[in-house]
C-alpha cells in the first residue's frame, strides 16, 4: 500500500516514449558521472589509485551522455525532455553520494559494480521497447559497454589498484577509522566508566535509595556524555591532524561516555539495593576488562598492561565511591 502510494503520479517504464526512453537515459548517465566523479574525488587523496578507476568510469559515463544527446538531437531535435529516474514507477534509484562516500573505498567498488549492472539492465529493457532501428542499435551497445564496465572496473581495479596498493588502501582506511571512532569513543568509554563510579557508588551507599542512584547515574552519565562530546568536536577540526570529521569524533565520544556510565547506573532500576549493586559492581567489572580488550585489540597495547591500567584504575574510583558514601 505505501509503495503504491510513494508512487503516485509516476509513469510506468512500459508508457515512456522513445524520446522519453533517450532523456531518461541521458539523466541516469549525467547522474552516474557525477556519481563517479564524487567518488573520485573523496578519495583523491587517500586512495589515488581508486580515484583514477572512478576517474575513468566518470569519463565514459559523459561519453555515453554525448552518444544519446547526438541521437536525441538527429531523432527530435534539441529540446530533451525532463525526466530521471524518481518520475518513472519501479525505476532503480541511486543513493546519495553523501550517503556512501563515508563508507570506505571498498563500498565504493562494490557501489559501482552494481550500478554498472543496473544501467546494463536499463538499457536491454530498453532495446525492447523501441522500434527505431538506429535508437535500438544505440541502447544495445550501451547495454554492452555497461556490461563490459563490469569487466573493465575488475581490470583497472588490477591495474590502478594492484594488492600492495590495495593493502596500503586498506592501512589508511583503517588508521582513519581508529582515529576518527576508535580513539574518541574509547576515550569516551575509559571516561564514562571510570568518571561516573564514585559519584554513583557514593551515593548508593549514602541513601541506599535504588531510584536516587539511578537518577544520579543518569544525570552524571548523560552530564559527561555531553562534555566529553562537545570538548572532542571543539579540540580538533580535523584538517591539519587528519583526525577526521569532529562531529563524528564528538559523537563517538559523547555516545560512548554515556554508554560507559549508564552500565553501572541501570541496575539501580531495581528496587533492592544489594541485588542492584551487586549487578552493577559485575557489570563494572565487565566495563574495565572490555576497556582493556579493546585498547589491547585497536591500540596494540598489552593486555596485561592495559588490563592493570584500567582495572586498578577504576577500582581505586569505585573503592573511593564506596568509603566516601559510608563516611
Amino acid at each position: 500500500m505505501l509503495s503504491r502510494f510513494l508512487s503516485f503520479g509516476k509513469k510506468r517504464f512500459e508508457e515512456l516514449t522513445q524520446q522519453e526512453i533517450l532523456a531518461l537515459a541521458i539523466s541516469s548517465e549525467e547522474d552516474d558521472a557525477r556519481i563517479y566523479e564524487s567518488y573520485a574525488n573523496s578519495l583523491r587523496e587517500d586512495y589515488p589509485d581508486s580515484a583514477k578507476i572512478f576517474d575513468d568510469m566518470a569519463a565514459e559515463e559523459h561519453e555515453h551522455r554525448r552518444w544519446l544527446i547526438d541521437m536525441h538531437r538527429e531523432k527530435f531535435g534539441e529540446t530533451i525532455p525532463l525526466i530521471r529516474r524518481e518520475h518513472v514507477r519501479g525505476f532503480y534509484s541511486r543513493a546519495p553520494d553523501w550517503l556512501s562516500t563515508p563508507r570506505g573505498v571498498d563500498y565504493l567498488r562494490e557501489q559501482a559494480t552494481q550500478m554498472e549492472g543496473q544501467a546494463a539492465r536499463f538499457y536491454l529493457a530498453a532495446v525492447k521497447r523501441t522500434e527505431d532501428a538506429s535508437i535500438r542499435k544505440l541502447l544495445g551497445d550501451l547495454a554492452e559497454a555497461e556490461a563490459g564496465h563490469i569487466e573493465s572496473a575488475s581490470h583497472a581495479v588490477d591495474t590502478h589498484a594492484t594488492a600492495d596498493v590495495q593493502q596500503d588502501e586498506a592501512k589508511t582506511q583503517q588508521r582513519q577509522f581508529l582515529l576518527t571512532y576508535i580513539q574518541p569513543g574509547l576515550a569516551g568509554l575509559m571516561d564514562g566508566s571510570v568518571s561516573t563510579l564514585a559519584p554513583i557508588f557514593a551515593t548508593a551507599f549514602a541513601t541506599q535509595d535504588t531510584a536516587t542512584t539511578f537518577l544520579v547515574g543518569l544525570a552524571a552519565s548523560v552530564g559527561a556524555g555531553i562534555s566529553m562530546g562537545f570538548t572532542e568536536a571543539a579540540s580538533d577540526d580535523g584538517e591539519l591532524t587528519g583526525r577526521g570529521s569532529p562531529i563524528k569524533r564528538g559523537l563517538a565520544s559523547g555516545i560512548m561516555t554515556t554508554l560507559g556510565g549508564l552500565g553501572h547506573a541501570l541496575p539501580y532500576l531495581i528496587t533492592d539495593f544489594w541485588t542492584a549493586t551487586i549487578i552493577a559492581l559485575v557489570v563494572v567489572v565487565i566495563e574495565l576488562w572490555a576497556i582493556a580488550w579493546i585498547q589491547n585489540r585497536y591500540m596494540q597495547t598489552p593486555f596485561l598492561r592495559a588490563a592493570l591500567q584500567v582495572v586498578l584504575g577504576g577500582a581505586l574510583v569505585l573503592a573511593a565511591g564506596v568509603l566516601i558514601g559510608q563516611g
